[in-house]
């Protein structure tokens, strides 16, 4: 059962669109994941490490546009501090699919 939040509660929530400008593997993270950079224009540009080696090659993901939460406090990831989250749903073979937009949108634009 999903607990419900309040529109206050979601408003809390920075999501935000950004595009991927660099990305490195990460052998030190516990499970295959690769650490990215992405460029969110005017909010500059942030780190974060994902676990999205099964889908997606490094260089398939650069200049991908994704979606992320801005707004968390930084997570201490093996030696790599992330910095926010990219968003993405497990498929029914358990990988992740990155959310993005059907359209290219400036970077930094939030999501409503």
């Amino acid at each position: 059962m999903t607990k419900e939040i309040s529109f206050e509660d979601f408003l809390k929530v920075d999501i935000r669109i950004g595009t991927i400008i660099e990305v490195n593997d990460f052998p030190k993270a516990k499970k295959p994941a690769y650490q990215l950079h992405i460029d969110f224009g005017d909010l500059g540009i942030k780190k974060t490490s994902a676990q999205i080696t099964d889908l997606y090659t490094k260089q398939a993901l650069l200049n991908k546009q994704v979606s992320a939460i801005i707004n968390f406090k930084p997570r201490q990831i093996a030696n790599f501090s992330s910095e926010c989250l990219v968003l993405g749903v497990y498929n029914e073979e358990g990988k992740v699919v990155l959310l993005q937009a059907s359209k290219p949108i400036k970077n930094g634009e939030q999501v409503n």
